[in-house]
C-alpha cells in the first residue's frame, strides 16, 4: 500500500510518500530524494524497498516543487535553494513518524539516499544517531571539512556506493571520506564501482548512465545489509 502522508517537522508540517510491505510490517527505511524532488524515481526506489520487506518513507524535501528529468538547471536551482536546516528537520520528523508507525518493526531506522540524497543521508545519520542505525548513500556525500554534518556523531553502519566517473562527487574524495570515517572508528564501507557514472541506479535514466546489471548486483547487498542491521 502506498500513500502520501503528513507528519510533524519541528512545529511545522511536512509530507512524504509512504509504502508498506506486503506483510504489512517491517523495518523502517527513509528514502532521500535526488535533486529532481520527490519524483517517480524516488518513489520507485521506495516501492522496491517495500517489496523487499521494509516500511519505506520518502519525505518531500522541496515541499511540492519538482523538476522534470530534462530540467537540470531547475533541479540545480532547487537543490541550491534548499535550506539544509529545513531538510534536516523534515528528515528528522520523518524518522520520528516512521519509528512510531504501527507497521514499523525492528531496532532503529535505516536511510537510503541518492545523489543529493546521498549527501543528506550522512546529514541525517549525524543528526539522529539515536534512531538511525544503517545508512546507504549512493553517489553523494558531504565534504570532510566545513560540511553540513558533524560526521563524528554518526553511530550508524554505512554501506556506500559511489561512481567511478563522477564530476559531482569524485571517487578520490569518496575514498578520503571512508578513510576519515574509519579513523573516527565508524563502521563504514564505501565502494567505488568501476565503469559507472553518476546516477547509475536511477530508474528514470535521466543522465543516460543507468546500468541495470549494476542494479541487479548491488540491490541485494543493500537489502541484506539493511535487514541485518535493522531486523
Amino acid at each position: 500500500m502506498a500513500e502520501m502522508v503528513e507528519f510533524a517537522s519541528n512545529g511545522n508540517d511536512a509530507r512524504g510518500y509512504l509504502v508498506l510491505p506486503e506483510a504489512g510490517t517491517g523495518p523502517g527505511v527513509i528514502v532521500v530524494q535526488e535533486w529532481w524532488g520527490l519524483d517517480s524515481g524516488t518513489k520507485e526506489m521506495a516501492d522496491r524497498l517495500a517489496a523487499a520487506g521494509f516500511v519505506a518513507l520518502a519525505p518531500d524535501l522541496y515541499h511540492g516543487e519538482l523538476a522534470a528529468h530534462d530540467e537540470m538547471d531547475k533541479a540545480g536551482e532547487l537543490m541550491q535553494s534548499l535550506p539544509i536546516d529545513r531538510a534536516a528537520r523534515d528528515m528528522s520528523g520523518a524518522v520520528d513518524f516512521l519509528a512510531d508507525h504501527q507497521a514499523t518493526t525492528g531496532d532503529g531506522i535505516g536511510v537510503v539516499g541518492f545523489c543529493m540524497g546521498g549527501m543528506l543521508t550522512f546529514v541525517l545519520a549525524a543528526e539522529r544517531p539515536d534512531k538511525v542505525k544503517a545508512a546507504v548513500p549512493f553517489y553523494g556525500f558531504p565534504p570532510i571539512e566545513d560540511g553540513p554534518a558533524d560526521l563524528s556523531k554518526i553511530e550508524a553502519s554505512i554501506q556506500g556506493h559511489m561512481a567511478e566517473h563522477d564530476d559531482f562527487f569524485p571517487p578520490d574524495q569518496a575514498a578520503a571520506l571512508e578513510a576519515h570515517l574509519l579513523s573516527l572508528g565508524k563502521d563504514v564501507e564505501i565502494t567505488v564501482h568501476e565503469g559507472t557514472g553518476h546516477a547509475f541506479m536511477a530508474p528514470h535514466n535521466a543522465l543516460g548512465t543507468q546500468q541495470p546489471e549494476k542494479v541487479a548486483e548491488i540491490w541485494p547487498k543493500v537489502t541484506e545489509f539493511l535487514h541485518d542491521k535493522l531486523d
